[in-house]
Protein backbone atom coordinates (compact mmCIF):
# COMPACT_ATOMS: atom_id res chain seq x y z
CA UNK A 1 0.00 0.00 0.00
CA UNK A 2 2.77 2.43 0.80
CA UNK A 3 4.37 1.67 -2.54
CA UNK A 4 1.13 2.57 -4.34
CA UNK A 5 0.74 5.72 -2.23
CA UNK A 6 4.33 6.71 -2.94
CA UNK A 7 3.81 6.26 -6.73
CA UNK A 8 0.59 8.27 -6.57
CA UNK A 9 2.31 11.07 -4.60
CA UNK A 10 5.23 11.08 -7.06
CA UNK A 11 2.80 11.24 -10.05
CA UNK A 12 0.80 14.05 -8.43
CA UNK A 13 4.01 15.98 -7.74
CA UNK A 14 5.08 15.59 -11.37
CA UNK A 15 1.67 16.78 -12.63
CA UNK A 16 1.84 19.75 -10.26
CA UNK A 17 5.33 20.62 -11.48
CA UNK A 18 4.22 20.41 -15.12
CA UNK A 19 1.22 22.65 -14.43
CA UNK A 20 3.38 25.18 -12.55
CA UNK A 21 5.95 25.13 -15.35
CA UNK A 22 3.22 25.75 -17.92
CA UNK A 23 1.81 28.66 -15.94
CA UNK A 24 5.30 30.13 -15.56
CA UNK A 25 5.85 29.82 -19.34
CA UNK A 26 2.56 31.57 -20.10
CA UNK A 27 3.38 34.33 -17.60
CA UNK A 28 6.87 34.80 -19.07
CA UNK A 29 5.42 35.03 -22.59
CA UNK A 30 2.85 37.58 -21.41
CA UNK A 31 5.53 39.71 -19.75
CA UNK A 32 7.68 39.46 -22.88
CA UNK A 33 4.84 40.68 -25.09
CA UNK A 34 4.02 43.47 -22.66
CA UNK A 35 7.66 44.58 -22.62
CA UNK A 36 7.85 44.44 -26.42
CA UNK A 37 4.73 46.62 -26.70
CA UNK A 38 6.24 49.14 -24.28
CA UNK A 39 9.51 49.11 -26.24
CA UNK A 40 7.66 49.84 -29.49
CA UNK A 41 5.83 52.74 -27.84
CA UNK A 42 9.12 54.16 -26.54
CA UNK A 43 10.75 53.82 -29.98
CA UNK A 44 7.82 55.70 -31.54
CA UNK A 45 8.13 58.44 -28.91
CA UNK A 46 11.89 58.68 -29.53
CA UNK A 47 11.33 59.01 -33.27
CA UNK A 48 8.69 61.71 -32.72
CA UNK A 49 11.02 63.64 -30.42
CA UNK A 50 13.89 63.38 -32.93
CA UNK A 51 11.65 64.86 -35.66
CA UNK A 52 10.59 67.66 -33.31
CA UNK A 53 14.24 68.31 -32.38
CA UNK A 54 15.16 68.60 -36.05
CA UNK A 55 12.33 71.08 -36.63
CA UNK A 56 13.44 73.14 -33.63
CA UNK A 57 17.02 73.25 -34.91
CA UNK A 58 15.82 74.46 -38.30
CA UNK A 59 13.63 77.08 -36.61
CA UNK A 60 16.53 78.26 -34.46
CA UNK A 61 18.83 78.60 -37.44
CA UNK A 62 16.11 80.56 -39.29
CA UNK A 63 15.58 82.97 -36.41
CA UNK A 64 19.30 83.59 -35.92
CA UNK A 65 20.37 84.31 -39.51
CA UNK A 66 22.29 87.53 -40.11
CA UNK A 67 19.55 88.84 -42.40
CA UNK A 68 16.92 88.31 -39.69
CA UNK A 69 19.05 89.98 -37.00
CA UNK A 70 19.77 92.92 -39.31
CA UNK A 71 16.07 93.25 -40.18
CA UNK A 72 15.11 93.33 -36.49
CA UNK A 73 17.88 95.83 -35.71
CA UNK A 74 16.63 98.16 -38.46
CA UNK A 75 12.92 97.87 -37.59
CA UNK A 76 12.84 97.59 -33.81
CA UNK A 77 15.95 99.53 -32.81
CA UNK A 78 16.17 101.98 -35.73
CA UNK A 79 19.75 100.95 -36.35
CA UNK A 80 21.55 101.44 -39.66
CA UNK A 81 24.93 100.83 -41.25
CA UNK A 82 27.12 103.91 -40.56
CA UNK A 83 28.37 106.08 -43.41
CA UNK A 84 32.11 105.87 -44.19
CA UNK A 85 32.68 109.30 -42.55
CA UNK A 86 31.10 108.06 -39.33
CA UNK A 87 33.59 105.25 -38.80
CA UNK A 88 37.07 105.42 -37.33
CA UNK A 89 39.74 102.73 -37.59
CA UNK A 90 41.65 102.09 -34.38
CA UNK A 91 44.82 100.07 -34.15
CA UNK A 92 46.18 98.44 -31.11
CA UNK A 93 49.71 99.23 -30.05
CA UNK A 94 51.54 96.16 -28.92
CA UNK A 95 53.95 96.43 -25.92
CA UNK A 96 56.96 95.79 -28.16
CA UNK A 97 56.14 98.81 -30.40
CA UNK A 98 55.90 101.43 -27.62
CA UNK A 99 59.53 102.66 -28.04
Amino acid sequence: MTHLLRRWFFGAALVLLVVMSSIAGVYAKHESRKSFTELQALISERDRLEVEWGKLQIEQSTWSTYARVEQLARKQMNMHIPEPGQTMLLSRISPSNED
